[in-house]
């Protein structure tokens, strides 16, 4: 909750809500995360906000990194990391269990504990499992502390996709074709897995697309034109997550659009368009991150079908019970039918990613965006809600 508002005694005099950011985490969008944090660190604004940075190493341990965004860049096409920022190689951050003690503290091995002071509100820019999948958000509701971005369950729907589109179907939303190979039926009947994965290809053609089935930013994910392609694709796929999700090819135009919360509730930016990379397959990790294919924004579309994919962007939102925000990606048949693909409840979040450029174009600048995002975290309590 915010202190704004608060009455304060004279010896409480008012101080600016305390923004943890924090980043990185156990999964193998760890490099993405920490470039997120960098843009997300230089846009809010210090006059309105005091700002912890946190970063979460690859094994898991909790830092105290130094507020130095410039430093979280992508350079020589490699990602930063949260080991590279980190102010020690042991010390270790701590935050509250009790609901009604928000100080965070910071210890190293034979020192006094040190308090860092209270966390008002969490902004945690972390992407996959361990920090966007639910396990942190159910972290924050324990310790009570508001956190931007959505809830347990939502998080959890969201980073799954089988689930998130057994909840789509639920709701009328329209996904393609897909199988689900779980790793207790890999291990008791890999050759009756395969087949249903082959049989999906015989119903709608090659290529398919094997994908783990909680991951992001394209990791893992193998476009396979034929079957002597298929084993390696799920030995790949099943190095980032034992479950695996393998999807026909949908023909038509990828379509993106962003959903934010505001004060009246969700909105839909102006959609955009993910143009064919010429230098890749699909819209790989490299193509997003690296070589920054750019999209258009706002899409060629007609005004009918703008409203159309906002709309169906909003339901995906309110399906899956998200806050905060959402990117959600759809692809455009080549019959004029919006099959929604996958929600991200923390897209990439960078300057150049596809989520602030669509907002920008919406008349919401980067650093306004991270304001309504920290405030409408603010706005909120934890707990049911």
């Amino acid at each position: 909750m915010s202190t704004e508002n608060l009455p304060q005694s004279p010896e409480q005099p008012s101080r600016k809500p305390r923004v943890a950011v924090v980043f990185g985490g156990r999964s193998s969008e760890h490099g993405i995360s920490v470039v997120t944090a960098g843009a997300v660190l230089k846009a809010i604004d210090r006059t309105k906000y005091d700002v912890l940075p946190i970063g979460i190493t690859q094994d898991g341990r909790w830092a105290l990194t130094a507020d130095e965004p410039e430093r979280m860049a992508i350079t020589d096409r490699r990602t930063p990391n949260v080991e590279q920022l980190a102010e020690s190689t042991e010390g270790g951050v701590v935050l509250p269990v009790d609901p009604a003690n928000r100080e965070v503290v910071y210890s190293e091995p034979g020192s006094v504990p040190k308090a860092l002071g209270e966390v008002d509100v969490v902004f945690p820019v972390l992407h996959g499992p361990y920090g966007e999948d639910g396990t942190l958000q159910g972290l924050l509701e324990l310790s009570g502390v508001p956190y931007v971005g959505s809830g347990v369950l939502a998080s959890a729907v969201g980073q799954d996709k089988e689930y998130m589109k057994r909840v789509f179907t639920s709701f009328g939303l329209k996904v393609g074709p897909y199988v689900v190979i779980r790793p207790r039926e890999w291990e008791r009947d890999e050759q009756g897995a395969r087949k249903k994965i082959v049989d999906l290809a015989g119903e709608h053609g090659w290529p398919l697309f094997v994908k783990p089935a909680r991951a992001g930013s394209s990791i893992g994910i193998t476009k396979v034109d034929d079957l002597s392609g298929l084993d390696d694709a799920i030995a790949e796929a099943q190095r980032h997550d034992p479950k695996i999700l393998v999807e026909a090819a949908l023909r038509g135009r990828e379509i993106e659009c962003g959903v934010l919360e505001f004060e009246d509730g969700p909105r839909a930016s102006v959609p955009a368009e993910i143009p064919p990379p010429d230098a890749h397959a699909y819209y790989d990790f490299e193509a997003k991150y690296i070589d920054s294919t750019p999209g258009l924004v706002p899409a060629p579309l007609t005004p009918e079908e703008t409203a159309e994919v906002q709309r169906l962007a909003v339901d995906a939102f309110e399906a899956a019970s998200c806050e905060g925000l959402v990117r959600a990606d759809f692809f455009l048949t080549e019959d004029g039918e919006f099959v929604i693909n996958e929600i991200n409840t923390m897209p990439g979040f960078t300057p150049i990613s596809m989520y602030p450029q669509m907002w920008q174009a919406s008349g919401v600048g980067y650093a306004e965006l991270v304001d309504r995002l920290i405030q409408a975290a603010l706005r909120r309590t934890t707990g049911l809600r």
